[in-house]
């Protein structure tokens, strides 16, 4: 059984729990719930932003305790105020360390895009992300079906909600659909979890064309950045990169110094 795999599991454990506590019904009385959304897409295009969707992440299954200390909410409006187009965080806590919570205290201020990552697996989760405050939502291709995508992209879409489906393999690009609104290409193996950007180079010209692009994982320069523009690239997903510092904001903040901020 692969990482992916257990994290599936106990995600279905822990939604069985929560749907059983928690009503649909209660999650649309959210008062984040009829919070306009802030598109991400359009946030990653605005050529006086970066493009880089920042991260906070407190721990990988990988690599374990990444920051313990660093506020999800200084840290996002930092992100921000330093140039980035969007914050994603993590809602997992298993295995992540993340929490609703985290996101809805970002939310509040609603300032800037926010992505919710997570496991999303069924449209509980859907309606629970638009109730928390995100912006977007986070679908990874390898863990359903064409027929859920499509049901779970729909959903979204019609909650203000955008979608970011994020690809492993060429092979997945069947599962692109017309209420997605960003591709991700990850360049981490998900069996192994072995990182390279060669995945976003060699994937660039096989996505359908009309769909905003993005590369995640292994971004660790900004000469990678300004590479992967060439293939028509035009936003990054980076966590790690500036969650392993003792300051995030100062980490993320040198590092777009020698970024180019065109998104020609």
């Amino acid at each position: 059984m692969t990482i992916l795999d257990r994290i599936i599991e106990n995600k279905k454990r822990e939604l069985k729990l929560l749907s059983s506590r928690t009503s649909l019904e209660d999650l649309e009385k959210s008062k984040l719930f009829n919070r306009e959304t802030i598109s991400l897409s359009q946030s990653i295009l605005d050529k006086d932003k970066t493009g880089i969707i920042a991260e906070f992440k407190r721990k990988s299954p990988s690599k374990g305790i990444i920051n313990s200390l660093s506020k999800v909410e200084e840290v996002a409006s930092g992100y921000f105020r330093e140039g980035a187009s969007g914050v994603s965080v993590l809602t997992d806590n298993q295995f992540f360390g993340g929490s609703n919570a985290d996101l809805e205290n970002t939310a509040v201020k609603g300032l800037f895009p926010i992505l919710r990552k997570d496991f999303i697996i069924n449209e509980y989760q859907v309606i629970e992300s638009k109730s928390i405050g995100a912006d977007a939502i986070l679908v990874i291709a390898a863990t359903l079906s064409i027929k859920e995508i499509q049901s779970l992209s729909k959903l979204s879409w019609s909650l203000g909600m955008e979608i970011l489906l994020e690809i492993h393999e060429q092979d997945e690009l069947d599962k692109v659909n017309q209420y997605v609104n960003i591709v991700g290409v990850n360049n981490r193996n998900l069996k192994t979890f072995e990182v390279n950007t060669d995945i976003s180079v060699a994937t660039a010209e096989k996505i359908p064309k009309g769909f905003l692009m993005i590369s995640e994982s292994g971004i660790s320069s900004p000469e990678i950045i300004n590479m992967l523009k060439g293939y028509g690239y035009k936003g990054f997903l980076i966590g790690e990169k500036f969650m392993c510092t003792p300051d995030p904001v100062k980490a993320f903040s040198e590092f777009v110094k020698d970024i180019s901020c065109s998104h020609d």
